[in-house]
């Protein structure tokens, strides 16, 4: 297990270096400028030279990128050149909402996806399995912004249990910031449970039909106690490289769901950094993004690996 973590480690420090690279390549060769943004068409050469050596834009990428990476590593986020706020605060604030939307989004995704997912596969070529499978392929064919203008018009528009958009901030209590989120959190988490859903069927039914669980029947077991205590845990490791993945779809969907629920999330405030050409803030925010997906993926690997010792014998 220690030469696996390793393994999985370096892994994972080559793949945050090599995105960071990539996602500084990547802004640094789009065409504008930050301080050709700020100031306007209208403004002089001489102060737009100015502002252009404030910012750093006059150095060498190379130099730029080192000074970039080695002050995100004591902690030094910069300053927005749109907001003159530093970045990390900004960050921070959105994330107050992101990752509360995010965990909420996939635990509503993991509850509906395997009690589906089991039903389906105990009720197997049934009609409730039928109907499932037909509900989960609407829900795969359907774009999850789709499903946050259909929950605003219902809940929102014409059933008034809930805002259109917005979120009153953690201040406001726990209940009032949650009940924001809800709406959102079931826009994506709908699509997602659906496919998890499909693969939870598959995986449970592939179980099902093991020597071992005809041997827990015999032995007098009933079928639910076969399904939860037994069936389960022997199809959870591709449901769980499943979730990992998912969780980053999550994260990267995130970013239309908070603009049609008018949320402050991380999604947002890249998407208004994009507009403003505020460079610093999408380079920390989109190289975070990247960040969390694969830190997810990590834990995803050793998840599955305590789940199913057979995966780090085969050197997955």
């Amino acid at each position: 297990m220690g030469i696996f973590l390793i393994r999985r480690m370096l892994t994972l420090a080559a793949t945050l270096a090599a995105t960071s690279i990539l996602v500084f390549l990547v802004l640094d060769v789009l065409p504008g400028n930050a301080a050709q943004m700020q100031l306007g068409a209208d403004a002089t050469p001489d102060t737009l030279a100015a502002l252009t050596r404030k910012l750093g834009l006059d150095r060498p990428a190379p130099e730029r990128y080192l000074l970039w990476v080695s002050a995100m590593a004591q902690g030094d986020f910069g300053l927005s050149s749109a907001y003159e706020t530093p970045v990390a605060q900004l960050i921070a604030d959105s994330m107050q909402v992101s990752l509360p939307l995010a965990f909420l989004a996939m635990a509503l995704t993991i509850a509906l996806a395997l009690a589906l997912g089991i039903t389906a596969a105990a009720r197997h070529n049934q009609p409730a399995d039928m109907a499932i499978m037909a509900c989960a392929q609407i829900g795969m064919a359907v774009p999850n912004f789709w499903f946050g203008i259909l929950l605003i018009l219902v809940f929102a528009v014409h059933l008034h249990w809930f805002a259109a958009g917005g979120f009153p901030g953690w201040q406001a209590g726990f209940g009032p910031a949650m009940r924001a989120l809800l709406l959102p959190a079931w826009a994506l988490a709908l699509v997602q449970a659906a496919i998890l859903a499909r693969v939870t069927r598959s995986s449970v039914l592939e179980v099902l039909g093991e020597d071992f669980v005809r041997t827990a029947r015999a032995k007098g077991l009933s079928r639910a106690q076969v399904l939860w205590r037994h069936v389960l845990r022997n199809a959870l490791a591709p449901i769980v490289t499943i979730i990992g993945l998912q969780f980053s779809s999550l994260i990267a969907s995130a970013v239309v769901i908070e603009n049609v629920f008018a949320l402050p999330g991380l999604g947002r405030l890249i998407f208004q950094a994009i507009g403003n050409r505020d460079a610093n803030v999408v380079r920390d925010g989109v190289l975070l993004l990247a960040g969390l997906v694969i830190v997810v993926n990590f834990c995803v690997d050793v998840a599955s690996v305590i789940i199913d010792p057979r995966l780090k014998v085969r050197g997955l």
